[in-house]
């Protein structure tokens, strides 16, 4: 049941995360006998931290990683028949990550005298306005637009959960401001827009725009995300990018390169097939034919969204037809098991990339005889958004366009280890890479209002 469970688990099963707190005695062996009882039910470990060391005792947290919430119970019925050690309490971590929010604001200059105040605020302030008044690019200078993305979302496609409101998808937008914060220094600002409509979307978005220096859309339904961000490009002098659209799609292509890299496929010759044309899916099809100058099949169980783009309705295929002639696979539909291991061809490439669940699992991919597999946990748009925003931000770009998107796919080729399909999400050179990158594009592409000083970025700086 054990080596089942794991193979699931391995295969895109949704994860159950928990941390065990627990005081063992202070003995040799006594950790391994713990780790052994969670790796015999099937069990993955986390972190492991000590919070207590006594002569007698040792107090434990560790992450321990189920498939599900059943699963979890079990290895814990097995934890608490071990000798020598008590389980004091099982903890969320993840709610507990999540108390109070995840961002905050910060000032950059400390108040503390009333010269300071009045410097800050009235009566100072009022030379700033007036300088801002008369020349509006000195906003770049003396407010946070420069460095700071407004995080726009309705929340009518969020993540594996569907339509769940723009309030309930806080949590995911404060995380992905977090984490811009965390590799790029600058701030992203999560903002929940109340409509399902487009145009009060859009309307709503245009308003909002002179406060920030970039627009970056997430968690919107297609067809409508299409509607938005064309309508916000057209409108707006500043870059605007949905990053379920092309922030995947960067990603994607990253991993389609490196993948052919690592079977020694030839991706000049390779036929590429993208089986979904929803936000993502269409994205990533555009890009790679950007990228190779071929067109690549596509299929999609709504007419529509192959009618999108002419060029989709000219290599408009069935899903058989696609698996059958084609050496690379991308799938992004959402619909668990829609590939049949019976379709998969011999030495094929797949990337099931639909969360939580793919579209097929590792283990059935390569037993019916792909070459190599992956899926959405390791293609993150992490890779691609801090470092796409600010090699936009600090070249003060008027948008985002496809030769900066290719450079930012180039720079997360270069940056990834050999025999891996991608480099880690959370290595901060990777995101300097990127952000030159698109830097240097934006300038070379004519978006650019502003001069990229390469030397300003250290490879060795931490965010």
């Amino acid at each position: 049941m054990a080596s089942k469970k794991m193979r699931a688990a391995q295969g895109g099963k949704t994860e159950f995360i928990r941390m065990v707190r627990y005081k063992s005695e202070n003995q040799v062996g006594v950790l391994a006998k713990f780790v052994s009882a969670i790796s015999e039910q099937g069990g993955s470990i986390g972190d492991v931290k000590t919070r207590k060391l006594g002569k007698f005792y040792i107090w434990r947290d560790v992450t321990i990683i189920a498939i599900d919430r059943e699963h979890f119970a079990q290895i814990l019925k097995a934890i608490r028949a071990l000798e020598k050690t008590k389980v004091e309490q099982i903890v969320d971590e993840v709610l507990e990550r999540h108390l109070g929010g995840k961002i905050k604001m910060e000032l950059n200059h400390p108040i503390e005298t009333i010269n300071d105040m009045r410097a800050i605020y009235t009566p100072g302030v009022a030379d700033v306005c007036r300088i801002i008044q008369k020349d509006p690019s000195e906003a770049y200078n003396y407010t946070w637009v420069h460095h700071t993305v407004a995080l726009l979302t309705n929340g009518s496609r969020t993540l594996g959960l569907g339509n769940i409101g723009p309030l309930a998808a806080m949590p995911v937008m404060e995380g992905k401001a977090a984490l811009f914060r965390k590799f790029t220094g600058y701030n992203m600002v999560p903002i929940p827009i109340d409509t399902t409509n487009s145009q009060e979307f859009i309307d709503t978005a245009i308003r909002l725009s002179p406060g920030f220096g970039a627009i970056h859309l997430e968690d919107i339904s297609a067809p409508e995300c299409f509607e938005i961000e064309t309508a916000l490009v057209k409108q707006l002098s500043i870059p605007v990018m949905h990053d379920d659209q092309y922030g995947t799609a960067v990603v994607c292509l990253a991993a389609v390169i490196n993948a052919c890299r690592i079977v020694k496929g030839d991706l000049e010759k390779v036929q590429i097939g993208q089986i979904g044309l929803g936000a993502a899916g269409s994205a990533i099809a555009r890009l790679i034919m950007a990228y190779t100058n071929r067109t690549i099949w596509c299929c999609d169980k709504n007419p529509a969204a192959v009618e999108r783009l002419e060029v989709f309705r000219q290599n408009s295929a069935t899903l058989e037809q696609v698996m059958k002639r084609c050496d690379v696979v991308i799938s992004t539909t959402g619909v668990k098991g829609l590939i049949s291991p019976t379709l998969v061809k011999k030495q094929q490439i797949i990337l099931a990339l639909s969360n939580p669940i793919p579209e097929i699992t590792e283990d059935e991919a390569m037993k019916a005889g792909a070459a190599f597999y992956s899926d959405g946990r390791y293609v993150n748009n992490l890779l691609a958004y801090p470092g796409i925003f600010k090699g936009a931000l600090e070249t003060r770009a008027t948008k985002i366009n496809d030769l900066m998107l290719l450079s930012a796919v180039q720079a997360i080729v270069d940056a990834t280890p050999g025999g891996e399909i991608v480099p880690s999400p959370l290595d901060p050179t990777v995101h300097i890479a990127v952000t030159k990158a698109v830097a240097k594009a934006a300038m070379t592409s004519g978006v650019a209002q502003k001069h990229f000083d390469d030397e300003y970025f250290d490879v060795e700086e931490k965010f």
